[in-house]
This record gives structure tokens, sequence and C-alpha cells, in this order.
């Protein structure tokens, strides 16, 4: 059974750091592009990052580029969202998925997604 959860998420003051994490098994976890998605209350879902299968090409919201960094770990079947600088409109539910391509397209945000993660909740405060 494929399984992809969320971890890290939390409540932060404005300015500060957060590092989520997802991990996934029941999956072939380097055969996938992986993005980050975030939804804010009354808003829609937004893709915010993208990472190739081998971790070589990433691809960033302009509402997070030079502040957030993906990454991620094959060995351990886990991705990363390295968030700095956090700003009360970076508040959100934050999910992984697991994307239909092994790499980050040109609409990387609008791929069809082969398994999402439940989300872990991010609160900024000012």
């Amino acid at each position: 059974q494929v399984q992809v959860v969320e971890s890290g998420g939390g409540l932060v003051q404005a300015g500060g750091s957060l590092t989520l994490s997802c991990t996934a098994s029941g999956l072939t976890f380097d055969d996938y592009a992986m993005d980050w998605f975030r939804q804010a209350p009354g808003k829609e879902r937004e893709g915010i990052s993208c990472i190739n299968w081998s971790g070589s090409t990433t691809r960033y919201d302009d509402s997070v580029l030079g502040r957030f960094t993906i990454s991620r770990d094959n060995a351990k079947n886990t991705l990363y969202l390295q968030m700095n600088s956090l700003k009360p409109e970076d508040t959100g539910m934050y999910y992984c998925a697991a994307i239909l391509k092994d790499y980050c397209s040109g609409s990387w945000w609008s791929e069809p997604v082969a398994y999402w993660g439940q989300g872990t909740q991010v609160t900024v405060s000012s």
C-alpha cells in the first residue's frame, strides 16, 4: 500500500524557519518527480516547488523563490522543504505529491498527481 506522509509543520513567527519532511513508502520513490503544494483558507491550492527524480533540477513559484529550498534523499525515500524568512502569507496546509513524470516540466504545478500526502499545517504569526 502506498503511503505519503508529511511532517514538520507547526507555528512559527514571521521571519523564522521550518523544515518539512515527506516520507513515501510502497512506491519506487526515484521514479517520480515530487511537488510541494500549499492551500490557505479560502484560496486555491497552489504548487510551490518541484524536484526531479534525482534532485538535480528544482523549480519554485515566485512567491517562495529565494526563501524555500526543496531537496530529496532517495536513499531515505524522503522529500524536504526548508522554509526560511517565513511570512504570514505562507500560512496554510502543505502537501507533498508524487507526480506522473520523473522531471519538472514547464507546467510542473499542473501535472497529474500519482500520490498525495495528507498534509501538514504551517502557521506563521506576525
